[in-house]
């Protein structure tokens, strides 16, 4: 089944909706929660609550990539599950790594994510994106939408794990050079 044939299921209000998400895009959204978690069983129930999120906001909501948008409500829900049951004591969350890495690129804000939920950054920093090349486009996505540790990106990109990190640098950097032209001072 298609993104379209789904979304259509969604706005019909036809149940099979959550079924074919899950069908076709389960697998994503467990991988984008355990990233975050480190945890097996959380990260399924973050995908099952993305599922129950995405016929909550389709409609109104129409998206225009079904996968993008499950990620978003996937991360989210897992960032709010972190936050909440302080993963820290399971160990294995990367959240406060790419937190952390982000933090030169938005310093100086009192919440990184209240700042990233500003649609106007987010706008800018989907514009800044599809200026780059698609490689080190998906790898920026793919540590900061995904959060993929670096040694899968190198696997998934089929490059090394320097490159990765350099990559990585070099785009926020960029991104950073960007925003403060626009007029973001973060």
């Amino acid at each position: 089944m298609t993104d379209t044939e789904i979304i259509e299921l969604y706005l019909r209000r036809d149940e099979r909706a959550i079924a074919e998400t899950q069908k076709l895009y389960g697998r994503y959204c467990e991988k984008i929660a355990r990233n975050i978690l480190g945890n097996e069983q959380d990260a399924q129930e973050c995908a099952n609550d993305a599922y129950f999120k995405a016929w909550d906001t389709i409609p109104p909501e129409r998206p225009k990539i079904l996968a993008a948008y499950l990620a978003k409500i996937t991360r989210n829900s897992a960032i709010s599950r972190y936050r909440r049951e302080k993963t820290e004591k399971r160990g294995h969350g990367t959240l406060p790594l790419i937190l952390d890495e982000l933090s030169d690129v938005v310093s100086g804000t009192a919440n990184i994510e209240k700042t990233a939920e500003d649609r106007e950054i987010i706008a800018e920093i989907n514009r800044f994106l599809e200026t780059l090349a698609e490689q080190k486009r998906r790898i920026f996505i793919l540590r900061f939408v995904c959060c993929e540790s670096i040694e899968d990106i190198a696997k998934r990109t089929g490059v090394s794990k320097n490159n990765v990190s350099v990559t990585l640098n070099r785009v926020k950097k960029q991104l950073k050079q960007h925003l403060n032209k626009e007029g973001y001072e973060l």
